[in-house]
């Protein structure tokens, strides 16, 4: 035996109200889009039949319901059967013809959406060569249908909602109409709410009266007025595929990439969602987009954009069409290019990874700090020949200035993407040189001492590596420039990477802390360096001293000068050695009963 499923509508009601629909406000959308395929139905049989839907808030109809009523084909009461008391029968809409193309919502679900305000739903409804019939809903589930009483003056559909205990203000006119004007407003019909025109019967990017020049600022005060910011330029969006045109508001302000942004959707000339996400690809967090489409499809509760196929092939579209925008910005106005990338840089970056001309544009117009000033990659490629650089900004930090006096120049690649753009362009432009500096490669370009005067200061490089031991360092002894810099603490990504393992072992449990033990044990014992500056009167003098002691406390003090003037992070025990050495020498040079730091 076979039974059929009862639906419980109250349940139904709740579900939407809490799971599908993110807000009551949605049934003025589904009222005007039930309205609005009345009338496209009736067009599609009659081109010249008038296109108005009117609607009377509670303080016009004077009893505390909203009536709503449109000029469009009406219904028989067969079809009030199948599609007002139907849900999810698509079927029975096939056959009458509102599945087409050109409609918008769907008769049963739309209405049934209309109890999240109301408790009650009358529908009068009038079809060509038929009477009048009057449809009753309630929030229980039960439905009455019979002829009307009073016949309607034309052919058409009113529906009338009797509001539920706390929701009278849904049905007010300060709420209706700002909720008729949210979605209808650029509906090709006229919408009235009580004798307020809502409407505004044309798209904000279609041509203007005035030209060119008008369009533009009619679109840039329509981005003040729904986004909030006058946009830096505006583009034009066409994909023919997805039936979408629109617009592409540029932010004039730095945007976070890692938030979403909200762009205004319109699915056949009705807002279908404010803040629509994944329209554009993730790098082109820079713009704010309001958009209408024919053909890509709503999800269930209308409100987003459903992932397809063809909404993936728009977005590609679109992000062609931003990047073909900032093309055309580098060949016609280079300095608003500029001006572009100094306030979303990350963005046209992002896209150098994985596009070719972005990659390009990017190295002929985007500044990056260099130890020589601030300069585009192109330009440095120009002076030096080659492009070399630091992946890291502390790096940077640690040697631009002795790289620059070793005529290096350098460029910081710490900065996001950098890195990236720079070893992928010998990718995409054969011959190009590129060379990565490691703080510990400045050695080789130092002068080496003489060897009799290295073998004279064997016993003072001895004392000192003793002192440099516990501090997990290596004392060499080089000339190079700038003379006025007593020491250079060095140190490769090895032996960083080694440094941090050895403190994350002191800082986890047992069972962890042997197997980072275990991968300190594989790695190169590959030391940072202290270098000492042989052309700096204050190491001259230091390399002369014999005394062990003041040896020690000087080499102490190098190590900490080292640390502060290349930026290193300074752990407690290294602030703990400057401050001994310092005390150190302080005893040493004022020699008393009393010594300091007693």
């Amino acid at each position: 035996m076979t039974h059929t499923f009862q639906v419980d509508l109250r349940g139904v009601v709740d579900l939407l109200s809490h799971h599908l629909y993110a807000s009551p406000r949605v049934y003025v959308r589904e009222l005007l889009q039930n309205a609005v395929d009345a009338i496209t139905a009736k067009r599609n049989t009659d081109p010249s039949a008038p296109g108005v839907v009117r609607i009377d808030p509670s303080e016009v109809t004077g009893d505390g319901t909203l009536r709503i009523a449109d000029t469009g084909i009406g219904l028989t009461a067969e079809q009030v059967h199948q599609l007002l008391a139907t849900i999810g029968r698509s079927s029975k809409r096939d056959e009458l013809g509102f599945a087409r193309h050109d409609f918008l919502g769907q008769f049963g679900i739309g209405l049934l959406s209309c109890f999240l305000v109301a408790d009650e739903i009358r529908v009068e409804t009038r079809a060509e060569g038929s009477e009048t019939v009057r449809w009753v809903g309630y929030a229980d589930g039960r439905y009455s249908v019979a002829p009307a009483t009073d016949q309607r003056p034309g052919v058409g559909t009113t529906v009338t909602l009797v509001p539920r205990r706390e929701a009278e203000s849904w049905l007010t006119a300060k709420t209706v109409t700002e909720l008729a004007r949210l979605y209808g407003s650029i509906l090709p019909f006229s919408i009235m709410v009580g004798d307020t025109e809502v409407s505004l019967g044309g798209c904000p990017w279609s041509p203007a009266a005035g030209g060119s020049v008008d369009r533009r600022m009619a679109l840039i005060e329509y981005a003040r007025e729904v986004f909030g910011f006058t946009p830096f330029d505006v583009i034009d969006l066409d994909v023919p595929a997805a039936g979408l045109k629109g617009a592409a508001f540029v932010l004039p302000t730095p945007a976070n990439p890692a938030a979403r942004a909200g762009h205004r959707v319109y699915l056949k000339r009705m807002l279908l969602a404010e803040g629509a996400e994944d329209l554009l690809p993730t790098w082109a967090f820079f713009a704010r987009c309001v958009i209408d489409t024919t053909e890509l499809r709503p999800t269930a509760s209308r409100e987003a954009l459903y992932e397809d196929s063809l909404l993936a092939a728009t977005r590609d579209s679109l992000g062609e069409q931003l990047r073909g925008w900032l093309v055309r910005l580098a060949n016609r106005d280079p300095r608003r290019l500029v001006a572009f990338l100094g306030i979303h840089h990350l963005g046209v970056k992002a896209l150098a990874l994985h596009d070719d001309e972005m990659l390009r544009l990017v190295e002929q117009w985007w500044p990056m700090e260099t130890n020589i000033g601030r300069m585009t990659l192109a330009e440095f490629r120009l002076r030096s020949g080659l492009i070399r650089y630091t992946t890291q900004h502390d790096e940077f930090r640690q040697i631009a200035a002795v790289a620059a006096a070793q005529h290096l120049p350098l460029v910081n690649a710490g900065f996001a993407y950098d890195t990236e753009i720079i070893e992928r362009l010998p990718v995409v432009e054969s011959g190009l040189l590129i060379e990565r500096l490691e703080p510990s490669d400045l050695t080789t370009r130092f002068h080496a001492i003489e060897p009799a005067i290295e073998l004279g200061l064997r016993p003072f490089l001895a004392n000192a590596q003793r002192v440099v031991d516990r501090l997990g360092c290596e004392v060499v002894l080089r000339a190079f420039d700038p003379a006025s810099l007593t020491a250079l603490y060095l140190v490769n990504r090895s032996a960083a990477f080694t440094a941090e393992l050895k403190a994350t072992k002191e800082r986890v449990d047992e069972v962890w802390a042997d197997v980072l033990q275990a991968l300190v044990e594989t790695t190169t014992d590959d030391r940072p360096q202290l270098v000492l500056n042989y052309r700096n009167p204050l190491v001259r003098r230091v390399v002369k001293l014999d005394d062990e002691v003041l040896v020690a406390l000087a080499v102490e003090a190098l190590y900490g000068q080292a640390l502060l003037l290349g930026h290193h992070p300074i752990r407690p025990a290294d602030a703990a050695l400057l401050n001994s050495s310092f005390l150190g020498l302080l005893n040493r040079a004022v020699p008393g009963d009393e010594q300091v730091g007693d």
